[in-house]
């Protein structure tokens, strides 16, 4: 239900004194075409008193009830009959005035068309405001509901995204275990505990969706220590951060996919060590990350996946800050690299 414009305390202000000026005006018109001051006063508070209450049921109506934008006879309508009901209730009162009655019949006879004009201009400049008012009204709260319904949309899809990315990630983890179980115990107890460390990061963050780059590289740390401990000495990782952008904000658990996708593709095919290198500075209120990876072109092809990884990183972006190029690719010199460009809040 609409609020009426009369809820507001400014546009209460101005009516009640556009109430006030149009009655003096009228009293003074009366005043001055030889109506004693008592008769034109009278005159003016029941004519105006009835119209502004005419007024009010026109609001009230119209504040309930609101026409379809094709229905403008109706208004026409409605304006015209409540018009007319003012017209004869005002004759009805007015016909009482002592003294006056046989001279005011003569006078309210001859100014009849212009009452009825003027009764049915204010009445009809009124409904006409009041439903330019609430198909406003209307429309605003239209789009702030389908505005938290988008919103409402945008977080399930993000939590849907984030919840796909855990069983990626803990599939391989658990095939890696089950491989180290019977030929390499230890290591499969010590992975079972970085994992079970992993996991309890990601339940203590679950309800997050923002937090420090900080404290996301230290939630990374956790998920390289179980991909450590699969890959030995062959994987390597080096993280190089300003000091300026430790504080920055980035939403949660969304390196560790570029980084598992660079594990991917920079491990999977080689017996040789290797560095996964992740930068982070601020440029131009933006967090730009890059992780880079090293590049085969020559098996990459063989390798490929269903990119979910990325896909997902880049259509978290796009929810979170509707933009595009967010996120980059690109590929030289035998290394793959990703590029995050995050906007900071002002």
């Amino acid at each position: 239900m609409a609020a009426s414009p009369f809820s507001y305390p400014r546009f209460r202000w101005l009516f009640v004194l556009g109430a006030l000026l149009w009655m003096g005006l009228h009293a003074w018109v009366l005043y001055s075409w030889g109506w004693a001051a008592k008769a034109a006063l009278l005159d003016s508070l029941v004519s105006n008193g009835l119209l502004a209450m005419a007024s009010l049921g026109i609001a009230t109506t119209l504040r309930f009830y609101l026409p379809s934008s094709n229905r403008y006879m109706f208004l026409l309508a409605l304006s015209g009959v409540l018009c007319l009901a003012w017209f004869l209730l005002t004759r009805l009162v007015l016909m009482v005035l002592p003294d006056y009655v046989d001279d005011y019949r003569q006078f309210w006879s001859a100014s009849t068309p212009l009452r009825l004009s003027v009764g049915f201009l204010v009445l009809g400049s009124n409904t006409l405001m009041h439903v330019l008012w609430y198909t406003l009204q209307q429309h605003r709260e239209d789009d702030q509901r389908r505005n938290e319904m988008e919103a409402l949309a945008r977080e399930a899809e993000l939590y849907h995204l984030r919840e796909q990315l855990h069983p990626h990630f803990l599939f391989n983890s658990l095939n890696s275990i089950h491989a180290l179980v019977g030929s390499r115990p230890e290591e499969a107890r010590h992975m079972i505990q970085q994992l079970s460390d992993f996991l309890r990061g990601t339940l203590r963050t679950d309800h997050k969706q923002w937090r420090s780059l900080e404290e996301e590289l230290h939630h990374l740390q956790l998920y390289l220590e179980v991909e450590k401990v699969r890959f030995g000495h062959r994987l390597n990782t080096e993280v190089i951060a300003d000091e300026a952008a430790s504080n920055a904000r980035i939403p949660v658990m969304l390196l560790q996919p570029v980084v598992e996708n660079a594990i991917k593709f920079g491990l999977y095919d080689t017996t040789e060590a290797v560095t996964i290198r992740i930068q982070a500075q601020l440029d131009n209120n933006r967090l730009v990350l890059m992780v880079t990876n090293p590049y085969d072109p020559q098996t990459v092809s063989r390798k490929k996946g269903t990119g979910f990884g990325l896909r997902s990183i880049e259509r978290r972006l796009y929810l979170l800050f509707a933009q595009p190029g967010l996120m980059e690719t690109q590929a030289r010199d035998h290394e793959f690299i990703t590029t995050l460009k995050i906007p900071q809040p002002a």
